[in-house]
Formats: structure tokens, sequence, C-alpha cells
């Protein structure tokens, strides 16, 4: 378990002030700016691969992550509600885009409507566990994400084994992921798709783990 500190002074803090990972504390439900901008970016990304997959002899890699039809839930709601019931902090959602376009870089998987719920309750979880000081257990997440139990556990083993176990961060890569989510903002509107629940300190290290931040938005 790891404990981010984002109050530390570097060219960074500005932009977590923005994002609003400075300002709120566990159990505080305020809707962080950082949801906002990561939903968009996820959901530019899933309406791309979709087009790509429609226009083109592209074939997508069914997974254990994939449903049968597309939730009604936005990615917005989705990830509100996963912040709202899970309390954990703002900055899990930065790690776990992290994650995901470390999953999506070891991965022939591209990004969809049918995939993403899963992977954001997966990573949002996995992050928390990684860190947070506290966090609930596979069930409860599993009925924040609209899952059973067992699924998100099979969920989880598949993730982690994919990504070979890398969870750590540093701290130039969580920055840099933050600035790429602050640049969203330059991006235009929000599109916002209906696409059901899937059923419904600073301890961290300065050594490079190889990540770039730039996948996501095209898998």
């Amino acid at each position: 378990m790891e404990t981010l500190s984002t109050d530390c002074g570097n060219m960074h803090s500005d932009i977590y002030r923005t994002l609003g990972l400075k300002e709120l504390r566990k159990g505080v439900f305020r809707s962080p700016r950082v949801l906002r901008l990561l939903s968009s970016l996820l959901d530019k990304s899933v309406q791309k691969n979709e087009m790509l997959l429609e226009t083109t002899q592209i074939k997508d890699v069914v997974t254990i992550f994939h449903g049968l039809r597309p939730p009604t839930v936005s990615i917005r709601d989705y990830v509100d509600r996963i912040f709202k019931y899970s309390a954990c902090s703002p900055s899990c959602f930065v790690v776990a885009h992290i994650y995901m376009d470390r999953f999506l870089q070891q991965t022939d998987i591209r990004l969809t409507a049918l995939n993403v719920h899963r992977l954001l309750i997966t990573s949002v979880m996995i992050a928390a566990k990684f860190v947070d000081d506290a966090f609930f257990n596979n069930a409860y997440y599993a009925k924040v994400g609209g899952v059973s139990t067992e699924e998100l556990n099979r969920l989880e083993m598949k993730f982690l084994f994919s990504i070979d176990f890398r969870l750590q961060v540093n701290v130039n890569t969580f920055g840099n992921y933050c600035y790429q989510l602050e640049k969203e903002t330059a991006g235009g509107l929000q599109i916002e798709r209906p696409i059901q629940a899937c059923r419904i300190k600073e301890s961290w290290s300065s050594k490079d783990d190889s990540t770039t931040c730039s996948s996501t938005i095209s898998r």
C-alpha cells in the first residue's frame, strides 16, 4: 500500500489544485474536476475506437472485461458513482487511468462501450488498495460497480497479471498524466454518450516506471 501526497512543492502543484486533487478529503463528496476530465477522455477514446472498428477490418478482441451489451449509464455517471460510494481519494482515478493505459499497452484490447466500465471499476479498486490508507473489500466494490464479487475477483486477477503487477507509479509519471488530463480543458466540450451499470507522505518512487501517457486516447 502506498500513500500519495499532492502537497509536495513541484511544477505540477497548480495542476493538482485545478484538478481537485488537493481540496478533498476521503468521505467528502464534491465531485472533483479530474472526474469530468477523465470521463471525457475515456468517452472520446471509446467513440474513436468504435468508429474505427465499424469502418475497418479490425476485429475487437473479446475478453472477460467485455459485456454482452453496452451499459446504459454514461461513463461520467459511472465514474461519479464509484467516487461517491467508494470514498476513494481523487488521486486514485489518476492512478487508475495510468493502470488502464498499462493494461491497454500490454494487450490487443481497444477501449469500447463493452469493456470500459469493467476496466474502470477494476482499475480504481486496485488503485485504491495501492494508494489509499483505507479501502473496502472486493465485495463492496463489486456492489458499487454492478458486478458480482466472483466476477470482480476474476477481473482483478486478469488485470494484475496483464500488467505484470506493475503498480508502482513515480511522481513524474503521475504529474504527466495530470497534465494530459488538464489538456482536456482545451479539447472542447465534453461529449456524453449513454452507455446501464455493468449490471447494476509521499512514498512513491522517483525511479523510471517506463510508462508513457498517451495511449488510452488511441486505444
